[in-house]
């Protein structure tokens, strides 16, 4: 074999494996969110290895789970070409009324009546979501930054603003209860709450919903063209209804769990979190038109996001400055994740 012969072999073969990996980034783009968690991993390691050690995982682990409960949410109504900046709201809404109903008329209310009670107070307003952005045809942002404003408006002038600071019956106890603990090296004791698992919890329930159910291929197929999701015998109003309800379930949860986390209620609590958990559902390969993405990419942002967030405290960051890092990170993060999809088109 000659070598002209040789070197169009070689760029036959090179071509073919960039084929492949492009292939590969575009049909699973939660791989590049991968790649840079690892990296990231990798280098504060090395600077620092406190940063692998029991407890600092564990802290990533407690902080993961309000913005991951949110970010499925988030994920459900993207991956059907809508957007949600609600969730927030509904939360605060939600973990306020039912802590004060709780404490007023029932202290005693096991936990697990507590988390139906929010999850069912979530399910109604995201429900409203759901019918409002249906009904008027208008862009589900729009709809849900006027209910945002109607949400935490209501909360604040009809409910109330005052932080309780004692949280009832077992609500405060379910926070104190520990999934696994152990003693530092400094002689702390470390533990993970037993809230964690409702993270992994919700995630696999997501899982199953999008892609195991008639209803999340209905979801999907929405983002991808509403018109052929209803000519494809889909009723369109429902599924808006379900994915907007089931953000709204999810953000029930996540503001139940945010005050037996913190061990009080305060009705100003979550706000401005919104653009890191859309961020976040972005990083893990979710695009914002709609029809792409999945439940471990979205974890996988989740964990970018958060991991971020811990490497700059860890490193001395002043409070002030670290929505700045974490803007530019997030910029930098989405530039190389969108640059690696135009370059690495998929091939027929």
């Amino acid at each position: 074999m000659s070598s002209s012969e040789t070197s169009k072999n070689l760029l036959a073969a090179q071509s073919h494996s960039s084929n492949r990996l492009g292939n590969l980034i575009s049909k699973r783009p939660e791989f590049v969110t991968l790649g840079l968690l690892v990296a990231i991993c990798i280098a504060v390691s090395i600077a620092n290895p406190a940063f692998l050690t029991p407890t600092s995982l564990i802290d990533i682990g407690r902080a993961s789970v309000v913005i991951g409960l949110f970010a499925l949410g988030v994920f459900v109504i993207l991956a059907a070409g809508g957007i949600d900046v609600s969730f927030t709201a509904i939360a605060a809404l939600t973990m306020y009324a039912v802590t004060l109903l709780v404490q007023t008329c029932a202290p005693g209310l096991p936990i697990i009546f507590v988390f139906a009670v929010a999850v069912i107070g979530g399910i109604i307003l995201g429900v409203v979501n759901g019918y409002l952005v249906y009904t008027l045809n208008a862009p589900s942002l729009i709809v849900t930054i006027g209910t945002q404003y109607l949400f935490r408006g209501g909360l604040l002038a009809f409910i109330g603003t005052t932080w309780i600071m004692e949280l009832p019956g077992e609500m405060g106890t379910f926070g104190r209860v520990s999934l696994l603990e152990f003693e530092a090296a400094n002689g702390a004791v470390v533990s993970l709450p037993m809230y964690f698992l409702i993270l992994p919890a919700a995630a696999i329930l997501t899982w199953w919903i999008t892609r195991r159910t008639l209803m999340g291929r209905a979801i999907f197929s929405l983002g991808g063209n509403p018109e052929v999701t209803a000519r494809l015998g889909y009723n369109v109003k429902i599924v808006h209804l379900f994915l907007f309800g089931y953000s709204g379930a999810l953000a029930g949860l996540a503001g139940i769990v945010h005050a037996t986390a913190n061990r009080l209620a305060n009705p100003f609590d979550l706000v401005g979190t919104e653009i890191a958990v859309i961020a976040a559902v972005v990083l893990g390969g979710a695009r914002i038109t709609g029809g792409t993405g999945s439940v471990i990419g979205t974890m996988l942002g989740v964990l970018l996001v958060v991991v971020v967030d811990n490497v700059l405290v860890m490193v001395g960051i002043p409070s002030t400055w670290q929505r700045v890092f974490v803007g530019a990170f997030i910029l930098l993060a989405a530039a190389f994740f969108v640059t690696r999809q135009r370059k690495f088109k998929p091939t027929k």
